[in-house]
């Protein structure tokens, strides 16, 4: 089944789920900034994007430029600042399995699933 990490104030997460419903396929919705993510969910999760914490960080978020950008942090920091801070997750994530993608662009979630 396909899980997606989706906030419905996004239009690029609300496309990546009109796609995934029109596929017909299974799916679940993960609304993440309502149901918060845990330290070891976040970390597997990145673990099946198969990136660094800071590739999943929305740098631009106010939050991120007031209290983290001019940090070193360790990946775990970064990790914890994003279940500290679930507006910081970049979205949409489409997961398959053990494989994951940010799901931004309609083609590449086409290809993945």
């Amino acid at each position: 089944m396909i899980q997606i990490y989706h906030n419905p104030r996004c239009g690029k997460s609300r496309n990546c789920l009109a796609f995934i419903v029109e596929t017909g396929q299974e799916f679940e919705v993960i609304k993440y900034l309502e149901e918060t993510l845990s330290f070891q969910e976040l970390a597997s999760i990145i673990k099946k994007l198969n990136c660094k914490p800071i590739n999943l960080v929305r740098v631009k978020e106010k939050i991120w430029i007031d209290n983290y950008k001019d940090k070193s942090l360790t990946d775990d920091e970064i990790i914890q600042a994003m279940v500290d801070n679930p507006i910081l997750i970049e979205r949409p994530i489409v997961i398959k399995g053990e494989k994951a993608i940010i799901g931004r662009v309609i083609d590449e979630v086409s290809e993945f699933i």
